[in-house]
């Protein structure tokens, strides 16, 4: 499903979503009113009072996209897609393309999926050209590394990465290099962002982006080694390379 050439015309996608091996979301979005129609028997009665239906409804939302996230699961699971390789499935008739993951038996602690889900008829090789951008540049970020852990240790950047990659559901950037290198100079200039709790989408709550895990940052092909360096130290290092090179042109 590998795709050489960038698509003439970018489509719109529904959702992004990064999920462990237990297709739990650990980061993702959702666009335009893909997954926003509350179930009835969410709907409030008559003459509730307001405060309580948005409640009502905020939750059947959830709901809702959680349901979608397991019957994704369901197509999914024990699948390994490469990264230039992505496979693609139908879930309540939409297209779902993904790359990443762990074979059967190692649970949410293997390698994440990154997912891109269009609507029906989209054709499956723009949305694996897509996904196979956003996954190469989720592996530069995390320094070759798309363990659970590490994204976990990461989350700022990832939905730095999501917004890079897409505004509204119109995808802007699909080059796995170029993608990566924005979101350091973003992360650069915002930060203090609290990215990703709020929103479309959200990850798993209760966890900060420490920047504490050990990994090198080679896959940015700017010369930094592994070693003992931390990602903190790599992102820094990025950084003051991709600020050199801007001054010298």
């Amino acid at each position: 499903m590998a795709s050489s050439a960038l698509p003439p015309l970018l489509p719109k996608v529904d959702a992004i979503l990064v999920l462990d091996g237990d297709g739990n979301r650990l980061a993702g979005k959702y666009y335009g009113d893909f997954m926003k129609t509350p179930s009835p028997a969410a709907a409030s009665a008559d003459g509730a009072d307001a405060a309580a239906d948005n409640a009502a409804t905020a939750q059947s939302v959830e709901q809702l996209r959680n349901s979608f996230e397991r019957q994704l699961q369901s197509k999914i699971g024990g699948i390994t897609a490469k990264r230039d390789a992505a496979e693609v499935v139908t879930v309540l008739g939409k297209t779902a393309v993904f790359c990443g993951g762990s074979p059967a038996g190692h649970g949410g602690g293997g390698d994440v999926r990154v997912v891109h889900v269009g609507p029906a008829g989209e054709s499956e090789l723009v949305l694996a050209h897509l996904v196979e951008g956003m996954y190469e540049a989720l592996s530069h970020l995390m320094g070759g590394s798309t363990d659970r852990a590490m994204v976990l240790d990461n989350l700022e950047l990832v939905f730095l990465l999501i917004d890079e990659h897409c505004d509204g559901g119109i995808i802007l950037e699909t080059d796995g290099q170029k993608l990566a290198g924005s979101v350091l100079l973003r992360d650069e200039r915002e930060p203090t962002m609290g990215h990703g709790m709020e929103g479309q989408g959200g990850g798993m709550p209760g966890h900060a982006p420490p920047m504490q895990s050990s990994g090198g940052m080679g896959g940015l092909g700017m010369g930094m080694g592994g070693g003992d360096m931390t990602i903190g130290q790599a992102l820094m290092q990025a950084r003051n390379q991709i600020m050199a090179n801007l001054n010298q042109t």
